[in-house]
């Protein structure tokens, strides 16, 4: 099989990119500019069901998990609620240091490689973000004693969850929130 070459540097990714937990985030964080969803192990909880359903349906879905035996069982169970996510795999020798298997233990090259072979969608670089902090800050969203609170209530009611502010603005711009969508939210927390 030839090897293809993958750009390096910040590629940003369409599909939001579901992982087991914060340490594969942070992993996936240094060698792409992406979103993810971390399912926190096999007892995936309702309102993470929800957010990955939502991604499912708006931006596409990959599904990159340890390889190991749990993160193939995870892997089963996301593909049969989501026949047609996107799938991305490391070799079991890229994901391991130290007797440790998982993808926070691969390079950066290695995960952008794996995400290109799962045939991800790279974004236009050109293309800018709707919302940005000052609107966060503007809002409300960031910077106040009810901040947490606002986002929490925001983020039901546009089905994108929770989120501390820099994931919360991350998740505005990638799951294609419209600033009529995000006003009408506002106003309805507001009332």
């Amino acid at each position: 099989m030839k090897e293809e070459l993958v750009e390096e540097g910040p590629m940003k990714i369409d599909e939001i990119i579901i992982v087991e937990g914060r340490d594969d985030t942070d992993a996936i964080k240094k060698s792409v500019d992406a979103v993810t969803i971390e399912t926190h192990g096999y007892g995936i909880k309702d309102t993470t069901w929800r957010l990955i359903e939502k991604a499912y349906r708006e931006k596409g879905i990959i599904i990159f998990t340890d390889p190991d035996h749990a993160g193939e069982q995870i892997r089963k169970r996301l593909l049969k609620a989501f026949p047609n996510a996107k799938e991305a795999f490391l070799d079991r020798g890229l994901a391991t240091k130290d007797g440790d298997i998982g993808i926070e233990n691969a390079s950066p090259e290695s995960i952008r490689r794996a995400l290109a072979s799962a045939k991800c969608t790279v974004a236009d670089s050109r293309t800018s973000d709707i919302f940005t902090m000052e609107d966060m800050m503007a809002d409300g969203l960031v910077g106040q004693a009810d901040s947490a609170e606002r986002r929490r209530q925001l983020g039901q009611r546009l089905g994108i969850g929770y989120a501390n502010g820099k994931a919360f603005l991350e998740r505005l711009n990638r799951f294609a929130v419209t600033r009529e969508d995000f006003s009408q939210g506002l106003r309805e927390i507001d009332e």
